[in-house]
């Protein structure tokens, strides 16, 4: 939690370097001494999760078997390697060639490209449902109500949760993964869509808007980098950025991209091993070893699951980035931990601040915040835990700012100052972010796990923990709290 004025310049006072050192020391040997408990259970129970979930034989780490059960996982290096390499690499040839011989048609050449590699991918019927999809939004578009595009892609997004049409499109393939990569194809296009109608409503007098045509948003589209599963750009940045580069693409420094490709293949490495050695996604199915469990085994697996999907989407959207980069176009930063909102956050700007965000009082910004949430989780599929994350995180987001409000005041800025020094504002500035961070983690482990993995982590550690498990996980998160606040002003 942030407040403005006084706690900006406590997050810039410096502690003393032992301070910080125990801070650290903490963190690190939290996260080693709790991932090695994991490591402990899983060696105990590997042959009765291998009978139920069926392990597959580990191919670079001898001796130990991987936990298949994590389905994104699964999903995407499967046709990662069935697929989707050779279509990106496919991709980057073309945009290469089209930069040296053809800068003008870059655009349309690409576009074409991207509409190929969906139809090698999806087939020609779910390359149909998605122009289908394109036609429809771009006609609803041309009101110029940014409220009829929104409800225009509400209803195009709750048509891939219909049963009778999901019905039909899972005949058209032969296994059910081709119908899933369909179903995210169609989500990601959903955004993409939305931002483009929205912006072409936006720009209804300006010189601009004849640019913003059918053909810009197929290019914008069907741009295959970020086509099968972002990240997400905003459609203002990518036709700025894409028109730029007709006449120059910039280019892209040789070591940078060296680099990134050396840290992609570190946190494949990291991921993969990851699986091998703790057992995190089949042992959330088992509720009697959570129940049974240590805390510290616990703490362990609600870390290892935070990391483990940082780590995946740090890959999903780091490859890319990389290609993006390639092309001349600035790819949106890659998300920080435990930050499963960060491709969304770009569209917000079409939610939350046209409903007036935070310009127009606190009930405008509670109300701008709830549709925004309302949208991520209808996005995902409004399930149960969905709605239960989106209600964590918007309580949690409206107590930040109301804290934000309250330091804001000059009385309260006038006491904080008199009373406190820039150290202390910066130990009571931690002990309120060691509240955020728990609760932060414990959204997001309903949202990864589920509804019941999150009860038993509430149940044992706020109920049957009380009252020193609660004192002490928020001990070690005001440890780790700090030590995010340090490196954040060493990097400023």
């Amino acid at each position: 939690m942030r407040c403005s004025g006084a706690a900006g310049r406590s997050q810039s006072a410096p502690l003393p370097t032992c301070e910080l050192a125990l801070y650290l020391a903490v963190t690190v040997g939290f996260h080693l001494y709790s991932f090695y408990q994991v490591f402990k259970v899983s060696r105990i129970y590997e042959k009765d999760l291998d009978s139920e979930f069926g392990f597959e034989k580990g191919f670079f780490i001898w001796g130990f078997k991987k936990d298949p059960t994590d389905f994104e996982w699964s999903f995407w290096t499967e046709w990662v390697k069935k697929l989707l390499l050779w279509t990106l690499l496919g991709h980057v040839i073309i945009s290469q060639v089209t930069n040296a011989f053809f800068p003008k048609f870059r655009t349309w050449l690409l576009m074409i490209y991207g509409m190929l590699a969906c139809f090698i991918t999806v087939g020609y019927k779910g390359l149909a449902v998605i122009l289908l999809h394109l036609l429809i939004s771009f006609a609803v578009a041309q009101l110029r109500v940014p409220a009829l595009s929104w409800l225009c892609s509400v209803l195009l997004l709750y048509s891939l949760q219909m049963d009778s049409l999901g019905k039909i499109q899972k005949h058209w393939y032969e296994t059910e993964n081709e119908y899933f990569l369909l179903l995210f194809c169609l989500a990601l296009c959903n955004l993409r869509y939305t931002s483009f109608c929205v912006e072409y409503c936006w720009h209804r007098v300006c010189p601009q808007r004849c640019c913003m045509s059918f053909c810009w948003l197929l290019a914008y589209v069907f741009y295959y980098p970020i086509f099968h599963n972002g990240p997400i750009i905003c459609y203002d940045d990518f036709n700025n950025q894409m028109r730029r580069t007709e006449t120059s693409v910039p280019k892209t420094d040789l070591v940078c991209l060296l680099l990134g490709a050396v840290r992609i293949f570190f946190w494949w490495w990291l991921t993969e091993s990851m699986l091998h050695f703790m057992y995190i996604h089949a042992i959330q199915h088992q509720e009697t070893i959570l129940e049974s469990a240590s805390y510290w085994t616990l703490g362990g697996l609600g870390f290892a699951h935070t990391l483990f999907f940082y780590l995946k989407y740090l890959l999903l959207y780091g490859i890319p980035s990389i290609i993006m980069c390639l092309d001349g176009i600035k790819p949106p930063r890659l998300p920080r931990c435990t930050s499963s909102l960060y491709s969304f956050t770009g569209t917000w700007r079409y939610i939350y601040v046209p409903l007036g965000g935070s310009r127009h009082g606190l009930l405008r910004m509670m109300f701008s915040s709830a549709m925004a949430f309302s949208f991520v989780c209808y996005w995902h599929g409004g399930h149960s835990f969905m709605l239960n994350w989106a209600a964590m995180n918007w309580v949690g987001v409206m107590l930040e700012n109301v804290l934000k409000m309250i330091c804001a005041v000059s009385p309260t800025q006038e006491i904080i100052g008199r009373f406190l020094s820039t150290r202390m504002q910066r130990r009571a500035h931690g002990a309120l972010g060691s509240v955020a961070t728990t609760l932060l983690i414990l959204s997001n482990l309903v949202f990864l796990c589920g509804n019941e993995v999150g009860k038993i982590y509430w149940n044992r550690t706020f109920i049957q923990g009380w009252p020193w498990t609660p004192i002490a996980v928020l001990g070690y998160f005001y440890c780790y709290t700090q030590v995010g606040i340090e490196y954040d002003r060493i990097k400023k």
